[in-house]
């Protein structure tokens, strides 16, 4: 059933960007010439380009004026004053290190805190927060709720760690064999599923009894709190901010990708509140990004970054950006598409394996499924499960994720609802004429190393 609920827009357009859609015999060349793998697509060989959210909103006229008074002044520039201090105001941490985006803070924090052999338990981790573990000698594991692991059932905060698996993992291995707890609010691979306070103090109270740290990977932390405002009982009357000083103040530090709810093309941060921590983060931040008020980002990037955070803790922009993912969820749960429930945040998440109904799993249907859309009407979507989740770095053996996912990923304040009508027209053709009558998938052509959805190939098989 289609939400009723009017939405308020709260922004118009004033200044656009033509796009075009290539013909189909185009597309089919250029998707095939790209070993069906959307990464190795030119933006210009994309109509409706739902790859990522990350770095791919629509920046204000607030953040462009602001831009034009950065300080570029290589240490202890004004705008890296302006940025901390907003970050405090709105996050609630005190010490921030900049870097150019939020891989580049998991590298930092990571350097510091990991150890061989080390733990880092959390809820599902996306691909490079994954892989900055492991190149740190660490290992990753997966503490999500069993209800995070399906796309079925509408659990409100399917995001949550499970604090007895949590308890089990610090038991086995021990406290001290823990680098830190890591939240990801909303957690992307899951679904963009969010996490309830309840749970944060849960997982804050137990990390506290070990001496642990907990951080956030808060890329989306003003959708969360939005999340726990509309779902969680006793939040419906606190203003999202106050949700977020809240939820905030639980964590150690936090890693961010301005990217996403900062809506900035380019930055992120390490914020924390230990001053001890922040001396250690700096020598690696020198080395690994630039100097420790600058970090890869430049005065009007931090500038921007700044005006971001303001602008993102606006309830009525919320409202519109959760909406516009919900809208786009229930129109595709109309036409029968198995998207995973509740819809979340930033993306709707499509399971590959019920929309491929004959397609095995080996077989990797989301990348599939990503390669169909794009053939149909030159949308790109983006694989969440097999292929992003990889290969185990003790056997080397193929993961097999609980969800095989493709993300129609929305960017900020960019495309319009009838974008979004089109893009549910186009899966509902992919679903009519293909979604019961393929039989087989596609395999790996050329499997690149390391994160190899960014790279690999595919072939049909």
């Amino acid at each position: 059933m289609r939400s009723r609920e009017r939405l308020i827009i709260p922004y118009r357009s004033k200044v656009i960007e033509p796009i075009s859609l290539p013909p189909r015999e185009e597309r089919l060349k250029r998707i095939q010439a790209a070993g069906l793998n959307v990464f190795r697509l030119r933006s210009a060989d994309v109509y409706i380009d739902l790859l990522t959210d990350s770095g791919t909103g629509a920046i204000s006229a607030s953040q462009l004026s602001r831009s034009m008074l950065g300080d570029e002044s290589y240490a202890g520039s004004r705008s890296f004053e302006e940025m901390q201090q907003q970050i405090q105001e709105t996050m609630g941490f005190p010490y921030t290190i900049p870097v150019h985006q939020g891989r580049a803070a998991e590298q930092v924090l990571n350097y510091v805190l990991i150890r061989r052999h080390m733990f880092v338990p959390g809820n599902t981790h996306f691909d490079t927060t994954k892989a900055h573990i492991e190149l740190a000698q660490g290992r990753a594991i997966d503490c999500t709720i069993d209800a995070g692991k399906t796309s079925e059932g509408n659990y409100p905060f399917k995001g949550n760690v499970a604090v007895s698996k949590l308890e089990q993992v610090i038991e086995k291995y021990g406290a001290r064999h823990i680098a830190y707890i890591l939240m990801t609010i909303t957690c992307n691979s899951g679904g963009g599923q969010p996490v309830s306070m309840q749970n944060i103090r849960d997982v804050r109270a137990l990390a506290s009894a070990h001496g642990l740290p907990l951080v956030f990977d808060a890329a989306r932390f003003a959708e969360n709190a939005y999340f726990i405002k509309l779902r969680e009982p006793g939040y419906q009357d606190k203003p999202v901010i106050e949700i977020i000083h809240e939820m905030m103040g639980y964590a150690d530090a936090c890693t961010m990708s301005a990217k996403k709810d900062a809506i900035v093309p380019m930055g992120g941060f390490i914020a924390c509140r230990d001053p001890d921590l922040y001396e250690r983060l700096k020598t690696p931040a020198i080395i690994f990004e630039g100097y420790f008020t600058y970090g890869g980002m430049s005065g009007g990037d931090m500038e921007m970054l700044a005006q971001g955070l303001r602008e993102v803790v606006d309830e009525t922009y919320l409202a519109y950006r959760i909406g516009q993912v919900r809208r786009l969820g229930e129109l595709l749960q109309s036409y029968g598409i198995p998207v995973v429930e509740p819809i979340g945040g930033h993306a709707v998440f499509i399971d590959a394996r019920r929309f491929f109904t004959h397609v095995p799993d080996d077989e990797f249907p989301a990348q599939l499924l990503c390669a169909e859309l794009y053939k149909e009407g030159g949308v790109r979507a983006v694989e969440v499960g097999a292929v992003l989740t990889g290969r185990d770095p003790d056997t080397g053996e193929n993961i097999r994720p609980a969800l095989d996912l493709c993300r129609l990923t929305i960017p900020r304040r960019v495309y319009t609802f009838e974008h979004l009508e089109y893009v549910a027209d186009v899966i509902r053709t992919v679903r009519e004429e293909k979604g019961t009558r393929m039989k087989r998938g596609i395999c790996f052509d050329h499997e690149a190393e390391g994160i190899r959805h960014f790279s690999s190939t595919f072939r049909y098989l």
